[in-house]
């Protein structure tokens, strides 16, 4: 099993705490099918509201999906919306209780129109934002350590996220990286889009974009070498601000990894379908935290967090990927995942997963030795009853129990490879015991396949199934010779 497949699977829920920028992202959705007879606009006929966390937000909101325990630092105003934020956060499991109100400033809304016309995708139309980038008074800073220091104790990560709305000033950032160092939790910092990067310094790492750091070391990528150029970016921040690691993201090329006393590094990534890059730099913030929170190295994080952002793309709006479908992904894009073949550890993640996406999963099992036309004709069928088709293979010990002392002809390993290339079969595993319990209790299928010619109630597994609420379908053989009838020819037995 591959070194990074081995650390997500033992992947651990964290205490992570995020300094940062909160804010509420409210969203109207309707139609735009015409435009308004007094001016050359659009006009949104307004279907549904719908209320998110954002900013620090969904950074939190993400690594919550990932199984991790957050608590949040920033401001809110005095307002309605400032309590909605509160509310949808600890409706998620977050801890918001520090989210400090300020009687002289707004919580930071961005309001979005996105209109649907002749049925196709919902395109964004507009953005209303109300806020204020004015610094924070010395108070409500003051009310930010405090809050930080109660719980940098129970911290395995701390996260600053900078929006640049004017609670993370220098003089906040510096105060927070130093009780950081001072208490020995790493500070991994999302930085604001500016020209200086000075109040980063001392943090444990930085992840800006590739537009982000041009910017702060002015310096400006050639497109045809994008990589090379982001690693000159890397060692630069690495080197100016005294860093552990400076990672720079840079879309479809991947991101660029520097250690201090390390060569930088490229970690490319899979080419998707871009829909939406909104969240994407907060799922990468989120992943790395909860990557090295969970004792990943940096090449380990920083991949781990590619393959979630990649993910995040293909989702309309900022939406947080639950830790199963990211499990599943690297699983796919491990060495294990380029075959059919599944441990009953990877088999039970994949599972997770497929159901959550809301896949029917069909199951089946068998001994497969000696594979027919008659087995392939029933493998397609059981396909064609659900989106997943799981077969289980009996042991070769199995297998001569129940068949003969000269069984199995092929082994397991060779019975598992043929059936993986078989179109309609989407996973192969294998068990040991005599009756597929077990395997039941691992899939939890939504349908359960055997083939013969008998009632699903003479199923050994029946009462079993029954009890989980699966669904039994009994399909006939195709008329032929059966595995028994080819291998006793075989042998000059009949």
């Amino acid at each position: 099993m591959s070194t990074l497949l081995t650390s997500v699977m033992n992947m651990k829920s964290p205490n992570i705490v995020i300094v940062g920028d909160f804010m509420l992202d409210e969203s109207m959705f309707g139609d735009a099918e015409r435009l308004s007879p007094d001016a050359p606009v659009p006009v949104l006929e307004v279907k549904k509201t719908e209320a998110l966390a954002g900013g620090s937000g969904n950074v939190a909101r993400c690594i919550s999906a990932m199984g991790g325990q957050v608590t949040c630092i920033g401001v809110i105003g005095n307002d309605s919306e400032g309590q909605t934020l509160k509310a949808l956060l600890e409706e998620d499991g977050i801890n918001a209780e520090h989210l400090i109100e300020c009687s002289d400033r707004p919580t930071t809304v961005k309001r979005s129109l996105v209109g649907l016309a002749q049925h196709r995708h919902p395109q964004k139309m507009f953005r209303l934002d109300r806020e204020t980038k004015e610094p924070i008074s010395s108070d409500i800073e003051a009310k930010i350590l405090s809050a930080l220091g109660a719980n940098l104790q129970d911290a395995d990560v701390v996260c600053i996220e900078d929006y640049g709305k004017g609670v993370l000033t220098p003089s906040c950032c510096t105060q927070v990286i130093e009780h950081c160092r001072e208490a020995g939790v790493q500070v991994i910092v999302d930085p604001a889009n500016i020209d200086d990067y000075g109040k980063y310094a001392g943090a444990t790492a930085i992840t800006p974009n590739r537009t982000e750091a041009e910017r702060a070391t002015g310096t400006r990528l050639h497109d045809d070498e994008p990589i090379a150029g982001a690693v000159e970016l890397a060692n630069t921040l690495c080197e100016d601000l005294q860093l552990h690691a400076a990672v720079v993201t840079l879309d479809k090329h991947g991101a660029v990894v520097k250690e201090r006393e390390r060569d930088a590094k490229h970690i490319p990534t899979t080419v998707r379908t871009v829909y939406d890059v909104t969240g994407a730099g907060d799922m990468v913030l989120a992943a790395i935290a909860m990557g090295l929170a969970s004792g990943m190295n940096w090449i380990e994080s920083v991949t781990f967090a590619n393959i979630a952002a990649g993910l995040e793309v293909e989702m309309f709006g900022a939406t947080p990927i639950p830790i199963a479908q990211i499990k599943l992904a690297v699983i796919q894009a491990s060495e294990e995942g380029r075959s059919k073949v599944r441990s009953s550890e990877l088999l039970e993640i994949e599972m997770n997963a497929l159901k959550q996406a809301g896949k029917r999963v069909v199951l089946t099992n068998g001994c497969f030795d000696v594979i027919h036309a008659g087995h392939v004709s029933y493998l397609r069928e059981a396909a064609k009853l659900g989106d997943v088709l799981v077969v289980g293979v009996n042991s070769d010990a199995q297998v001569k129990a129940q068949k003969g002392d000269n069984r199995p002809v092929y082994s397991l390993e060779e019975r598992m490879e043929i059936l993986a290339e078989l179109q309609c079969v989407s996973l192969v595993t294998s068990f040991e015991e005599p009756t597929a319990e077990a395997l039941i209790q691992l899939v939890r299928p939504d349908l359960y396949v055997k083939g013969g010619d008998y009632a699903k109630e003479e199923i050994n597994e029946f009462e079993l199934l029954t009890s989980l609420g699966v669904e039994v379908e009994v399909l006939s053989h195709r008329p032929g010779r059966s595995s028994t009838q080819v291998t006793a020819q075989l042998r000059g037995e009949e």
